[in-house]
């Protein structure tokens, strides 16, 4: 069994709470399921495997308005299983060049609609079908965007609170809303699968000899996601991204700029997630693995030895990039730690 540090809910008053949370199961050790091998194709194998999970119940599209007066929205898909559970709402964010459709979403939002939860698949600002709604683009520290988007759901869906599950960037997005811009929000827990929560070891790591095919692969995914139709871009902002021959170009040139960093190595300081961490108040799981070809494990071993008592880290020996596909399950190793971290809550 791998163990889990022992944790403790926000509030140190609340001695029922915690016990519950310090009673959480411990997840089983990750074994990987053949033959999905190594960090690389566990992580692969979200995109070779074709075919998306069918998703029980019914959706519905929502459009959730912005507060910074651009006029931009937010695009949702709210799921509801047949015969809804008690419970809070899951929240999910996807990654970086993902959406509301990326297969690793839609696998989970499978998971916890067959338990019957309700679950918000939610697209950052300009992402796949946000980007209809909205001209901006998202970047690694845009918590008020989530922020506003949360706070504008009907009360009838935030009832029974909130649990934001965030992948990849949309985990670093997601730490930094609970870090200091959530204080509004009926959030009850917090979890992050794969998150690069120090963005510059992340950038530098997907720019290595080894990664060149995921790093040509990814910087043409993002140049034709932040320019397509309706993108809201100046000239110049154009040329910069269509010029940027690395990630750290793009980000030094389009993303740091228009986001009002004075460059790629502010925007990675100011936006880590693992620099406020330690402010988040919440119960708090993060899972990563030690083989993620994509993010180094690092920051978590750094994280795992000053974080607070609410915040637990789940360091595997192997799972790849929000890959995770265990042996003997047909459900990812992550779904199933998150059910338990759903359940102590």
């Amino acid at each position: 069994m791998m163990a889990i540090s022992p944790g403790a809910v926000c509030r140190p008053d609340d001695l029922e709470g915690a016990r519950r949370v310090t009673a959480e199961q411990h997840p089983p050790l990750f074994h990987p399921r053949a033959p999905w091998w190594g960090g690389d194709l566990q992580t692969l194998r979200n995109w070779l495997v074709p075919g998306e999970p069918e998703l029980p119940g019914t959706s519905e599209r929502l459009i959730l308005p912005l507060g910074d007066g651009s006029g931009d929205r937010l695009a949702a898909m709210l799921d509801t299983p047949g015969h809804p559970g008690e419970g809070p709402l899951v929240v999910m964010l996807h990654g970086l060049t993902g959406c509301e459709d990326s297969a690793y979403i839609r696998a989970s939002a499978a998971f916890h609609l067959n338990r019957r939860r309700r679950v918000l698949r939610l697209n950052l600002r300009g992402a796949g079908p946000s980007r209809p709604v909205c001209g901006g683009h998202y970047h690694a520290g845009c918590a008020s965007d989530i922020r506003d988007a949360l706070t504008m759901l009907d009360s009838t869906l935030v009832s029974q609170g909130l649990v934001l599950i965030g992948f990849s960037l949309g985990g670093n997005v997601l730490i930094n809303l609970m870090a200091g811009q959530a204080a509004e929000l009926p959030v009850r827990g917090l979890a992050t699968v794969s998150a690069p929560i120090e963005p510059a070891q992340a950038a530098r790591r997907l720019m290595a000899r080894r990664n060149t095919v995921y790093h040509a692969w990814l910087l043409s995914r993002m140049k034709k996601e932040s320019t397509a139709a309706g993108a809201r871009l100046s000239e110049a902002e154009r040329a910069a991204i269509h010029q940027a021959r690395t990630i750290r170009d793009y980000d030094d040139g389009f993303i740091a700029p228009r986001n009002g960093f004075s460059g790629a190595d502010d925007y990675y300081a100011g936006t880590a997630g693992a620099r406020v961490a330690r402010n988040i108040r919440v119960p708090t799981l993060m899972i990563h693995a030690r083989d993620d070809p994509w993010i180094p494990a690092d920051p978590y071993e750094a994280l795992e030895k000053r974080c607070p008592p609410n915040i637990r880290v789940i360091l595997s020996p192997g799972g790849g990039h929000v890959g995770f596909h265990a042996s003997g399950h047909a459900e990812t190793w992550h779904d199933r730690c998150l059910d338990a971290f759903l359940a102590s809550l």
